[in-house]
């Protein structure tokens, strides 16, 4: 009896060993799943596939990422909780699309503060160190953030200030769009994407502030004669992983994961402006009048963005005091 225990205890002990040796290790990959909303053809899932891709053979196979686009695993406002609960190792989501959680996560969507790639830069490294706090207070840990391009004035009539802007029924889908048309002096109207054509066509609504891929896609171009590179914002996306899931990892993965999530953010920056540069060229093509802002209009704008800025200040802490103030700096 006391023989059979004995064997059994070597034999149990002897499984340990083997289960927990580096040849079990290559046998057995560490899965995860990433689910994103966007779809294959987007720009922003094409860097993240190439993210997962580089992960896959940095490791030799040992972190194997298994890529969800088009919300076929969660809806686009379910990812971030999925990821925070271990229902997800990983997530892609828009940042914006969580302000009503935390003011932080609209950082980038400040209306008129960052208006350029360069500016939005500066504003996402000056924004990082905060935004990765507030993501480890919710057992997330940051790997990139890469924005979509602008978000910039289309209009049926010329627009040299906003005072062209009086009167005219103007798209809003969110609140910061109702906010910014309705101290532009225009009638916030709220259209769908997808019903903007229609919009368009009836006269239910004059002007408008989306992407130049937006104006691509949904042919924009056909009802819409003018815009106007305000950007607006520009708006990120936010690769997470649960700080849970990092942790399970050997310390290698971990700086193969990190070092891939830095790549894929300084591709994705340049994947981001060169895609604004043809989506601008295409709607040239399609007969647009594409040009930059008068100073009227910037001005104006500028002025508009400042009162929005303020409101967000009130509600931001310390913490969206100090990105405004390290932004303003010269």
């Amino acid at each position: 009896m006391t023989i059979s225990k004995r064997n059994l205890l070597g034999a149990s002990a002897a499984l340990v060993l083997l289960a927990s040796g580096p040849n079990a290790l290559a046998q057995s990959p560490m899965k995860w799943d990433l689910p994103t909303a966007y779809g294959v053809g987007s720009f922003q899932t094409e860097n993240l596939q190439t993210f997962v891709n580089d992960v896959d053979k940095a490791t030799g196979g040992k972190l194997k990422i298994t890529l969800h686009p088009g919300a076929s695993l969660y809806k686009a406002n379910e990812i971030k909780r999925a990821v925070q609960t271990g229902q997800a190792q990983a997530g892609e989501f828009i940042l914006s699309g969580h302000s009503n959680e935390n003011p932080l996560f609209g950082t980038d969507s400040l209306p008129f503060l960052a208006d350029s790639y360069a500016e939005a830069r500066k504003l996402a490294q000056i924004e990082r160190p905060h935004l990765e706090k507030l993501l480890a207070s919710q057992g997330l840990k940051l790997l990139y953030a890469v924005p979509w391009p602008g978000q910039s004035l289309y209009s049926t009539k010329p627009v040299e200030s906003v005072a062209d802007l009086k009167g005219t029924k103007m798209r809003a889908y969110n609140p910061a769009t109702s906010r910014i048309a309705q101290l532009a002096g225009a009638q916030p109207t709220t259209i769908q994407l997808a019903e903007l054509g229609q919009a368009l066509a009836t006269g239910t609504v004059e002007n408008f502030l989306t992407s130049s891929a937006s104006g691509v896609e949904s042919k924009l171009y056909e009802s819409v004669k003018y815009f106007y590179r305000v950007n607006a914002w520009l708006p990120k996306n936010a690769v997470v992983v649960s700080q849970k899931s990092f942790d399970a990892l050997d310390k290698p993965t971990q700086e193969v994961l990190l070092k891939a999530a830095a790549e894929a953010q300084e591709r994705g920056w340049k994947l981001s402006e060169a895609k604004d540069t043809e989506y601008q060229k295409a709607l040239t093509a399609k007969g647009m009048k594409v040009a930059d802002p008068s100073p009227a209009l910037k001005k104006d704008f500028k002025a508009i963005g400042d009162k929005l800025t303020a409101d967000w200040l009130a509600t931001a802490g310390a913490d969206g005091k100090a990105i405004i103030d390290g932004f303003q700096k010269p």
